[in-house]
């Protein structure tokens, strides 16, 4: 990304600018990609239940991530999904090649275990960082798969 000299904007000014311009450095990538493999990366998310933050949070993601040329997909499932269900889905989500990247929406109804749902995820298919070997690898300062989709899509300072 371009070096932004940041006295000449506001700071929301120069946060939409940034923004901007990595959105547009994603979206050739992304086509680089596409020309290079004859593929695009694919992102699934899978929302469990209603909550608004939740379904804002994740539509936005959806929309960013088409924004740049992503294959993007939304598996929504009611509050009442079985673990075993959500578990069976990530699996089935890890050995499809036209999915680059799976994001669970956090958080979980209280009777799915968080934290077997996230080591469920293949950590260079973990879209949020938070399997333990893309965590370990982070904080030791060892290359780590994943690239934040916050990070991405959001570019936050």
């Amino acid at each position: 990304m371009a070096k932004i000299d940041k006295s000449q904007y506001t700071k929301e000014e120069w946060k939409k600018k940034a923004a901007a311009e990595l959105r547009e450095e994603l979206k050739q990538e992304v086509a680089e990609l596409k020309t290079k493999y004859n593929k695009v990366p694919g992102l699934t998310v899978i929302l469990i239940g209603d909550m608004a933050p939740s379904q804002i949070y994740v539509r936005n993601k959806e929309k960013s991530a088409n924004e740049v040329g992503l294959k993007s997909e939304v598996i929504k499932y009611p509050d009442t999904v079985e673990e075993k269900t959500v578990l069976e889905k990530i699996e089935e989500l890890n050995n499809d090649e036209s999915v680059s990247g799976i994001l669970v929406q956090l958080p979980l109804p209280k009777h799915i275990d968080k934290q077997k749902v996230i080591e469920t995820i293949t950590p260079s298919k973990d879209v949020d960082g938070f399997h333990p070997m893309n965590v370990g690898n982070l904080s030791s300062g060892y290359e780590s798969f994943y690239v934040s989709i916050s990070v991405m899509f959001n570019f936050r300072f």
